[in-house]
């Protein structure tokens, strides 16, 4: 493949895992200036080819040639640091292990005052705060933002950066954002960020059995591209499967012809049965589990306050009344407590006052940061079983657990595989799939989309917007989020919450038009008004949360999420009204059969549950707006 400016090519790589290859004979390369983003699904090679290319795997084939005196830095998926280092001794071990001979000795080719501004620059950026603290203490994501500013210290010509958005909250994710296309740098990375794949890379590198497809364009061009080369190849598939047929009725009619004359046509038919057994591996169905009923309960946070001594304040006498259905994202920067506040709700952390008071209805599925621990001897298929043996999708219908775990890109042979040869982001799929085989009502994702691959992400945000029950979903991916949820609870630190009516992207909208609008604000962003089913504001201080009673007394009026929810609820009860005149009208017209009897039986008093609730809802919101 000819380049102009060529950095690095790649020729005929292939590499396999015991009995299964990964990729075979792909060949690509990397000019000046590209901005190269690698997609793939777990377990196809992603990582195992950003290593080969950085040096540190050997292919089975193929050959991986550089530009003479090329500089290259690599970011891995999960750095290392010996113990005992400090973070600033890290930096320069980072620099100088991964530069080797190719760069030289970076510190001594740098102006110390540029270097020192750049450095300074970086580790604030990357909320790196203590560069004497040593590398045994800090959490794998801290250590993931120590590798990445030694990364970006080194001036590479090429950076290869394995999921460089992990462990980074939604402002270092922007700053990067914009800090790599402005760097002069080619780059080759693998992230599962959409948004960060979109804004940022020129070029899309897909993985894809076995083998490499290249798109010229965007995140967005690669989407319209990719539809067009799956919907060829299904219509490939389907003429092959066509001609197979014919094919193979010949071959069964005519098996004296195979031993002369028509050998042609015997080998045309092992090209054509190969063909034909190709098939899409996109998810096909849509999967909509019945999750179990959940009352008008669900949970209140009255008067919550957290702190970790007096400098790392997480909440201050917070007030939250949580809806029914009701799907809420949770953002801020690191360290202001998102994943505290999960853990107290789940009754994993006390508050040090205040309480959480739980419907009696709500079951919880709770998916963490830290995953699950998996019996690394036991197959895939028996770790779901142990859950249960099948799910519940309503109306009588019934999926097996193999069946599920299909759904959710675990083909039947790697359902058979042991949990110890999965990969990272295999292993969070699996967790993924034991939380939501659970069956629950209420789904809390703390940072759900790390280590998942994008058509794993895909299945999880169809699952999660048809999803009957209540959500929270604690994550640092803006796609994502703007897709599955319908309000934000914004974590400033210090104690401050919000509470905005929107997704992330209207957010970020709505902070720079008011920052646009009040040029003298302190660049913090607007603080919105609280959600108004609450008797104190969301960060209340200590004086106003004394008193309730006279902020309860101020005109009610609804929210701008409460006056969508009720536009909607006319149409919605309308249509549950008409469901239910048909419900009755087929229950009574003699004609159904045992089957669509029981699952119609089944489903009127679901249908009134729904109904019920809707219109007491719809009775609550128009009272409040007279």
């Amino acid at each position: 493949m000819a380049t102009v400016n060529p950095f690095m090519q790649a020729d005929h790589l292939t590499l396999a895992v015991g009995d299964k290859t990964l990729f075979s004979d792909i060949t690509f390369g990397i000019a000046e200036g590209q901005r190269i983003g690698l997609i793939a699904k777990n377990g196809t090679g992603k990582t195992s080819l950003l290593n080969i290319i950085a040096g540190r795997e050997a292919p089975d084939e193929g050959t991986v040639t550089f530009r003479r005196d090329l500089k290259v830095a690599y970011l891995e998926q999960t750095p290392t640091f010996p113990a005992g280092m400090t973070v600033m001794e890290a930096l320069t071990w980072h620099n100088e292990r991964y530069v080797g001979a190719r760069i030289g000795d970076f510190v001594g080719s740098h102006d110390g005052d540029t270097l020192a501004r750049r450095m300074e620059e970086y580790l604030s950026r990357l909320g790196i705060t203590d560069t004497t603290q040593r590398v045994e203490t800090l959490s794998g994501g801290q250590l993931k933002r120590v590798a990445l500013a030694g990364v970006l210290l080194q001036d590479a010509d090429l950076l290869i950066l394995d999921e460089p958005t992990n462990h980074l909250d939604l402002v270092m994710t922007e700053w990067l954002e914009g800090y790599l296309p402005r760097a002069a740098r080619a780059l080759l990375m693998v992230t599962h960020d959409r948004y960060f794949l979109d804004r940022v890379c020129t070029q899309i590198l897909e993985l894809d059995d076995q083998t490499l497809y290249t798109y010229r364009g965007s995140y967005a061009y690669y989407l319209e591209k990719r539809q067009e080369r799956v919907d060829a190849r299904n219509a490939e598939v389907a003429r092959a499967n066509n001609l197979y047929r014919t094919e193979l009725e010949w071959m069964r009619r005519m098996p004296q012809a195979r031993g002369h004359k028509a050998r042609y046509r015997e080998q045309a038919f092992e090209d054509l049965e190969r063909r034909a057994r190709q098939h899409s591996d996109e998810p096909q169905l849509s999967l909509t589990l019945n999750s179990t009923y959940i009352g008008s309960k669900i949970f209140e946070a009255e008067y919550v306050s957290k702190s970790f001594g007096p400098d790392k304040v997480i909440l201050k006498n917070f007030y939250y009344n949580f809806s029914r259905y009701e799907k809420m994202g949770i953002v801020g920067a690191n360290g202001t407590g998102k994943s505290t506040f999960v853990r107290m709700l789940m009754g994993l952390e006390k508050p040090d006052s205040g309480r959480f008071v739980i419907g009696e209805t709500v079951r919880f599925g709770y998916f963490s940061q830290e995953g699950m621990h998996f019996d690394e001897q036991m197959r895939v298929i028996d770790a779901v079983r142990r859950v249960a043996e099948y799910v519940d999708l309503g109306g009588g219908r019934h999926l097996s657990a193999m069946q599920f775990l299909q759904h959710f890109m675990f083909t039947p042979l790697q359902q058979q595989n042991y949990v110890y040869k999965l990969s990272g982001g295999e292993r969070r799929r699996l967790y993924l799939c034991k939380v939501l085989m659970q069956n629950p009502n209420f789904l809390i994702l703390d940072e759900p989309t790390n280590d998942l691959d994008i058509v794993t992400l895909n299945i999880l945000e169809e699952y999660l917007r048809t999803f009957r029950g209540c959500l929270i979903v604690v994550s640092h991916d803006r796609y994502f989020m703007d897709k599955v949820v319908d309000h934000l609870l914004v974590f400033k630190g210090n104690g401050e919450v919000d509470d905005f009516p929107g997704n992330y992207t209207q957010y970020r909208q709505a902070e720079a038009e008011a920052l646009k609008a009040r040029p003298s604000a302190d660049g913090k962003g607007i603080k919105q008004a609280p959600r108004n089913n609450a008797p104190a504001t969301a960060k209340a201080t200590a004086d106003n949360a004394q008193q309730p009673q006279a902020n309860s007394e101020r005109p009610r009026r609804l929210t701008f999420k409460e006056r969508r929810e009720l536009e909607t609820l006319e149409g919605d009860i309308a249509r549950l009204e008409a469901e239910k005149s048909d419900l009755k009208a087929a229950l009574c017209s003699g004609t159904l059969s045992v089957d669509d009897l029981t699952a119609k039986s089944r489903r009127l008093p679901q249908l009134q549950e729904e109904l019920d609730a809707k219109e007491m809802r719809w009775l609550e919101l128009s009272e409040i707006a007279g």
